[in-house]
């Protein structure tokens, strides 16, 4: 990791007090916050409703905010022992392999964040996480359900333990709800609040296809194996829908993201992998695309029990959230998808819960008094990540123009990024391309800003 640059001088510091926590959910979020808060001195209790911890998913994106933090937390260079390094995004129209535009990625992104940037199966990652996090002492409860918090906010959660409904209750110093986008701990917040009929999913008209297909069946094709084999990521772009493509697991999996119209049918109501995708659906909206992609499309599902890949064709909702009107109440904290879901479009999901749980530690090493570090941890984060959410939405409706003028204007101004060698630089609504915007995806140090400017925040907060 000859790009990592990091002269973040507050890495030895330690609790002011040594707190009993305990946080809602093991998911990447989850995870996260244990293991920042037991490597800074508190002893921590994951309830997990799951029975069994499992490494699911397909691919994520980990930008520098996430890496720089994923190497102060210790865990970097196993993490980068599974990630795929790309040098780059090949920006193409849907109906053509040619290239419109290609973004650079690593070294040059690594050179000027200071921290790498690349892709990893969400189950490796989550695998590294939840070992470091037994190795520091965190206790991890499977089968237990929490259904609701105290009344009062205070940091004490009701469980429902496994299949015998018994009801068990445990109390700490601080709660941290990573319980994800069906977080009970955020309904029980919101009716409190009085805004519970406003708290819904609103959907976006989007839908998403997440393939993973194994090597072993594109290995006689030339063409496809050579995209398998080259660091560059694919994104297509389309009437309706996109498509974001590469490389996972040292180049045994291909994992695409495919985004299409949602179905009336398709679940608006729960963000997760939630039905299983029609293949004859999925071929025809993309019938008219590249011939590559309809390649690759042809050998998704049905994957032999020795293969890697998926044996069906998972499809999702995709839904969008209106803002909370605050994360926290009491000595409870929302993180993660429980505050802020993001649409995959700009790829900042996982690294905006891996934010979360480094802000709340490092708060937590400049006081004891939970209620003030939770009042900054919200003024460090809330807004950021609330902006981050709002440029997802936006980023798709630019991906998703259909042929005609706008489309046409949007495609020159990604060519003439290129024969100006700003690849980021025209103003294409396309976020996750946009330079400025990723020196404040990318660039901010959340941890810094907390401890740095601790006093003028946790003056605000109080006078707020």
């Amino acid at each position: 990791m000859e790009d990592l640059r990091d002269d973040y001088p507050y890495s030895h510091r330690q609790a002011v007090r040594s707190l009993d926590i305990i946080i809602v959910g093991a998911g990447i979020a989850g995870l996260s916050a244990g293991l920042a808060l037991s490597q800074t001195g508190h002893s921590v209790t994951i309830l997990e409703r799951a029975s069994e911890l499992a490494e699911i998913g397909a691919g994520i994106q980990l930008a520098p905010n996430a890496t720089r933090i994923l190497h102060r937390l210790g865990v970097l260079t196993e993490v980068m022992e599974h990630t795929s390094v790309l040098s780059g995004v090949s920006i193409r129209r849907y109906d053509s392999d040619e290239e419109l535009n290609h973004s650079p990625m690593m070294p040059s992104i690594g050179r000027t964040y200071g921290a790498p940037m690349g892709v990893i199966h969400r189950g490796d990652l989550y695998r590294i996480l939840l070992k470091a996090v037994r190795e520091n002492g965190c206790r991890i409860l499977t089968s237990h359900t929490v259904i609701a918090v105290d009344s009062s906010f205070a940091p004490k959660v009701k469980t429902r333990v496994g299949k015998t409904n018994e009801r068990a209750w445990f109390t700490g110093d601080m709660v941290v709800a990573a319980d994800g986008i069906r977080s009970a701990c955020r309904k029980q917040m919101a009716l409190a609040g009085g805004y519970a009929d406003e708290d819904r999913p609103l959907p976006t008209g989007d839908a998403a296809y997440r393939l993973l297909i194994p090597r072993e069946k594109i290995q006689h094709d030339p063409e496809l194996l050579a995209m398998l084999e080259a660091d560059v990521a694919m994104r297509y772009m389309g009437p309706g829908g996109h498509i974001m493509a590469y490389p996972l697991r040292k180049k045994k999996l291909y994992n695409m993201v495919l985004i299409h119209p949602a179905k009336m049918t398709t679940n608006t109501v729960e963000d997760v992998w939630t039905t299983t995708g029609d293949r004859r659906e999925m071929m025809n909206f993309y019938r008219s695309w590249s011939p590559a992609i309809r390649k690759w499309l042809s050998y998704a599902g049905e994957a032999k029990e020795s293969e890697e890949g998926e044996a069906e064709i998972m499809e999702w909702a995709l839904n969008a959230y209106s803002p909370l009107p605050t994360w926290v109440q009491g000595s409870v904290a929302l993180i993660g998808d429980a505050c802020h879901p993001m649409l995959p479009y700009v790829a900042q999901g996982a690294a905006n819960g891996i934010e979360d749980a480094a802000v709340l530690a490092a708060a937590l090493t400049c006081t004891s008094d939970v209620r003030l570090a939770l009042s900054v941890f919200e003024a460090v984060r809330k807004e950021r990540a609330e902006k981050i959410a709002a440029s997802a939405s936006g980023t798709g409706k630019s991906l998703h123009l259909p042929d005609g003028p706008e489309q046409e204007k949007r495609d020159l101004a990604i060519r003439e990024a290129r024969r100006k060698q700003g690849a980021g630089e025209a103003d294409t609504g396309d976020k996750w391309r946009d330079q400025q915007w990723q020196l404040y995806m990318w660039g901010v140090d959340v941890m810094w800003e907390t401890v740095e400017k601790w006093g003028e925040l946790s003056a605000a907060v109080r006078v707020g």
